[in-house]
């Protein structure tokens, strides 16, 4: 999907003030409510907006130790090994990749005891084959995509 300059100026708004309304949105845009309303239904029919929830931090819940865990599963078993993950609450994200493992996935957990646990839930799943996990020390760059979108909204300016 293309962006453009107003489409970033929107998702700017709408990543650094979630909270706010959209007569105040096109308030700050300077654009009318009902072109800003066009274009937020747009990029949420196109999959650019995905949500509007808040964003949880696992740490304040009372899991502050997150590890990275690689998953090999028997051949033909990856679709149910990845709907029986998303039965452990202390996966938060899974994906399947290329290299070392089948599915890489984001675990946290309330202390290294409770992670070994959840590891030995994961390896005793039918079609786990072995497990390799990693541990965050500590979060260098925050998940965040305003540079990204910045970086595909000029390219789009400077495309024209």
């Amino acid at each position: 999907m293309a962006v453009d300059e107003l489409d970033t100026r929107i998702l700017r708004l709408l990543i650094e003030q979630p909270r706010t309304s959209v007569r105040q949105y096109a308030r700050i845009l300077q654009i009318a409510r009902g072109t800003l309303q066009a274009r937020i239904d747009r990029l949420e029919r196109e999959g650019v907006v995905t949500g509007t929830g808040p964003y949880l931090s696992p740490a304040a819940l009372g899991h502050p130790v997150l590890a990275f865990v690689h998953i090999e599963v028997t051949q033909g078993h990856l679709d149910e090994v990845g709907e029986a993950l998303a039965a452990v609450p202390e996966i938060v994200e899974a994906f399947s990749i290329t290299g070392g493992g089948d599915l890489l996935t984001r675990v946290v957990a309330r202390d290294n005891g409770h992670l070994e646990d959840v590891i030995q839930r994961l390896i005793n799943l039918p079609g786990v084959v072995r497990t390799r996990t990693e541990m965050a020390l500590r979060e260098r760059v925050p998940y965040r995509l305003l540079p990204l979108v910045e970086s595909v909204g000029k390219a789009a300016g400077s495309s024209r």
